[in-house]
């Protein structure tokens, strides 16, 4: 495809499209209303971006929801305790962002008064932030003209313009297309179209060539290579890795856990006590009991796959502990245990023993 008049038309004939088919997001300013006068909520478009990192929308359209109600406003964030945000994004994974979450929130209010920079460059600046935020915070929020390159966005573009070089190595050509088309009028709708275009008719498998806005232009749909864009280098596999936590309460129904370091997978959250968790091919480690008790292993074992491998945890069980071996471990009242609170290696372990 030559970038001239072929291309040239591609943004106004996409906003077309999104302007009757944008989908309707709890942190989204429609086509109509934003051409009346609305202007989208930085607070909510970063916290919705934020959340959407390795997540899908139906994921994360209640969480969200929790949160706003919640807290408001980044001032009302900033001052909300670490305990109870990171119980609000249990289950939503990928736990560092929950803490730079917070981070990020007391130094839009220390820093800025409480307000998000408008600029791109003091935006990176931000705890959490990185190129990507950083772009659709500045376009879908203050609709400036900054490329957004995420996964719909690069499968789209792969494909217009059929480029072959598997990502991440192909990254760089992209985000110079993903400049070139970004408009100067009406950067953020344009944003968001071209995602809305890859998450609904541009898809990873079967996609609806038949009704696609930008059918006409697109190379790969031409020579029928679309199916196969974009190319990517195969992943190693994921290695195991082994461990085992600790469950167990007293006669009142209170349950023994402990807060998590800082750093870290899980950093920061709460959890059930237990061993490190080594590589497979080793003894499993059985780490330290959190309390003298008589200790029993649970049938079954707990598994889950973070992004660099996968967990396989053994379960141990008890009732009436006596000494508390562990100083971080804590009982917590049966009337203040919420499993959800939980990320979600620790709520299937709850799971497997209830």
């Amino acid at each position: 495809m030559r970038d001239t008049d072929e291309t040239s038309d591609l943004p106004h004939i996409l906003l077309e499209w999104y302007d009757v088919h944008a989908r309707t997001m709890p942190w989204r300013v429609a086509p109509a209303d934003r051409k009346a006068g609305q202007h989208p909520d930085p607070y909510r478009i970063w916290l919705s971006e934020v959340m959407l990192q390795q997540t899908t929308v139906a994921t994360v359209r209640d969480y969200f929801q929790r949160f706003i109600a919640r807290w408001p406003t980044v001032t009302d964030l900033a001052a909300a305790q670490d305990a109870d945000v990171m119980g609000e994004w249990a289950g939503l994974g990928y736990y560092a962002r929950a803490r730079n979450l917070l981070k990020c929130a007391r130094a839009v209010v220390a820093d800025h008064g409480g307000q998000f920079p408008a600029d791109h460059a003091q935006l990176l600046k931000l705890p959490g932030i990185g190129p990507y935020t950083a772009a659709a915070i500045s376009s879908i929020a203050f609709d400036l003209p900054h490329a957004v390159l995420d996964g719909n966005v690069e499968r789209v573009l792969a494909r217009i313009y059929d480029i072959h070089t598997p990502l991440p190595a192909a990254k760089p050509e992209l985000m110079d297309r993903a400049i070139a088309l970004t408009p100067t009028l009406r950067p953020g709708d344009y944003a968001q179209a071209v995602m809305d275009l890859g998450a609904t008719i541009c898809t990873p498998k079967s996609p609806a060539c038949g009704i696609c806005p930008w059918r006409d232009p697109c190379l790969a749909r031409q020579r029928g290579t679309a199916p196969e864009l974009p190319k990517k280098t195969p992943k190693k596999p994921k290695p195991i890795r082994h461990g085992t936590v600790y469950l167990t309460r007293r006669d009142d129904g209170a349950w023994l856990l402990e807060t998590r370091p800082d750093k870290g997978l899980l950093g920061g959250m709460l959890g059930w006590p237990g061993s490190d968790w080594i590589d497979a091919g080793k003894d499993r480690p059985q780490g330290t009991p959190p309390a003298a008790a008589d200790w029993q292993t649970v049938p079954g074992e707990v598994r889950h796959t973070f992004t660099h491998f996968h967990l396989m945890l053994t379960v141990m069980y008890a009732a009436n502990p006596q000494d508390i071996l562990h100083p971080d471990a804590q009982f917590i009242a049966p009337d203040q245990f919420r499993p959800s609170d939980l990320p979600t290696v620790m709520r299937k372990a709850f799971d497997l023993i209830r």
